[in-house]
């Protein structure tokens, strides 16, 4: 059986498209190897969002170049955003590589592994499927493994907005929607073959449409939405809550401000099998910042929407993106954005510097921040996020939570395991507890005894039905400390 290598970078998005590559890998009869050495095919996932992650492309391709040399019958195929952004250039600077895949492309692996291309065939493949969009969907069985606790799910791909700093609708195209029932068909496969969480994944992800509905895409003179014509997002949450019985906890990433409408935040006061966690970049606490990102939204906009969510919704945590050292950032700007962690106490946050990417409008923006201010500013702004993040999970000590456990992080002692898993708002829960019984796949009641670094460690109580989410059987005495 012929063997492949496949390494990740990047988002879930690329994480699920991996998944979705090993299974059609898997049904073509191929096996996987954690030794690129021993591979008949090698496929890297790529990222293009940060310049660190074309980097970690290159190097891996230098590292490649000898084993393609010592045996040519060697296929290398590089997938994702960076062979969409490369196309046929990818040939000229490492002309070992076969096959280069954008992300509309990548179910053609399968295809391509399974004929004979001859030593020194190359294939580029980059067009957008616009008029006739494939989504690949999930086989959990392919690769005769459980499917996991949580489960990906893609509603949509590509993007419409106009972030001058991003790549994303240069890599991955406009924006394309799957109907509503074939997310639901699809979600219910994955709870049918085990999965209890689904994470709902789109560039925008809270701007999906049923695919033949118009969307209408006007802004107030600030740069708000006017909500003239509102996303169809609302309306797929409530009908997976009622179509997928089987379904513990809902979640989504990586939704826009601009499409946090008002019929969503009632659907998170209202689901309670939607998690009480959003995840909403931001990115700056500038309005000057927001505009020169073409953002299209204002710092008081977004503060707006996240105290309507809590005001439905007090418990739910917050989780955002920053980027800092944006060009034209001043020190005033910056010390918003510090001022805005503080304001909305962010649970977490993914801290980045601005990475300049090839063809996007922030190229030509003046005023670049120099490196070491860069530098300087993201460390105090990580420094204000641990702080965010500390003060919440040490309010969390004491209360009780609900964990949906994922499985085993660590053997404790013979008797004794830390179990992991999330809570409803999103915190990373252990649970010290016996290996048997598992907890995997249930729905836990825990009493949270210690912040952790980054996590919480609590005390099984009571497992909750998956109905209901309430406790409705108290966990052994063997289980508790």
């Amino acid at each position: 059986m012929k063997r492949y290598f496949l390494q990740v970078h990047g988002c879930q998005m690329n994480v699920h498209d991996g998944l979705r590559m090993e299974e059609a890998l898997a049904r073509a009869g191929w096996s996987p190897t954690s030794e690129a050495e021993s591979a008949d095919l090698i496929v890297i996932q790529t990222c293009s969002v940060r310049e660190k992650a074309e980097h970690k492309l290159r190097s891996m391709l230098g590292r490649l170049k000898a084993l393609k040399a010592k045996r040519p019958e060697l296929k290398i195929a590089v997938t994702g955003c960076v062979a969409q952004q490369e196309g046929q250039a990818l040939f000229e600077r490492a002309p070992h590589v076969d096959w280069v895949l954008g992300p509309d492309h990548i179910g053609d692996i399968a295809k391509l592994a399974s004929m004979d291309h001859g030593v020194s065939s190359q294939i580029v493949r980059t067009s957008f499927d616009v008029h006739d969009p494939r989504f690949l969907e999930a086989d959990p069985e392919a690769l005769g493994r459980p499917t996991p606790v949580s489960a990906f799910l893609t509603i949509m791909k590509g993007c419409n907005e106009r972030c001058t700093f991003c790549i994303v609708p240069i890599t991955r195209g406009p924006e394309r929607y799957r109907s509503s029932s074939e997310i639901v068909r699809e979600a219910q496969r994955l709870v049918a073959k085990g999965a209890r969480e689904i994470v709902l994944l789109g560039q925008t992800v809270n701007s999906w449409h049923e695919p033949e509905s118009p969307v209408d895409d006007l802004d107030d003179e600030e740069g708000n939405p006017r909500n003239v014509s509102e996303s169809e997002f609302p309306k797929l949450l409530y009908r997976l809550a009622q179509e997928v019985p089987g379904l513990v906890r809902l979640r989504y990433t990586s939704p826009h401000p601009r499409h946090l409408t008002d019929a969503l935040i009632r659907a998170h006061a209202e689901l309670d099998v939607l998690a009480s966690h959003i995840h909403l970049p931001v990115q700056s606490g500038s309005t000057k910042i927001l505009r020169r990102m073409a953002r299209r939204y204002t710092r008081a906009y977004f503060v707006s929407r996240v105290e309507a969510l809590r005001k439905v919704k007090p418990s739910l945590t917050i989780s955002t993106d920053f980027i800092v050292g944006f060009p034209g950032e001043s020190e005033d700007d910056f010390r918003e954005t510090l001022s805005l962690v503080e304001e909305i106490g962010f649970s977490s946050a993914f801290c980045f510097k601005y990475s300049p990417r090839p063809n996007t409008p922030a190229l030509r923006l003046p005023d670049e921040v120099p490196e070491p201010i860069k530098e300087e500013r993201l460390a105090r702004l990580l420094e204000a996020v641990e702080r965010s993040q500390r003060a919440h999970l040490n309010s969390m000590v004491g209360t009780r939570v609900k964990v949906l456990v994922e499985g085993v992080s660590s053997t404790i002692s013979t008797d004794r395991v830390r179990w992991q898993g999330r809570s409803e708002r999103n915190e990373i829960v252990h649970l010290e507890a016996p290996p048997s019984p598992s907890l995997e796949g249930q729905l836990v009641e825990a009493l949270v005894t210690q912040a952790l670094g980054h996590s919480l460690l609590a005390q099984p109580v009571a497992l909750c039905s998956p109905t209901t989410h309430q406790p409705n059987r108290r966990l052994p005495v063997l289980y508790h400390s």
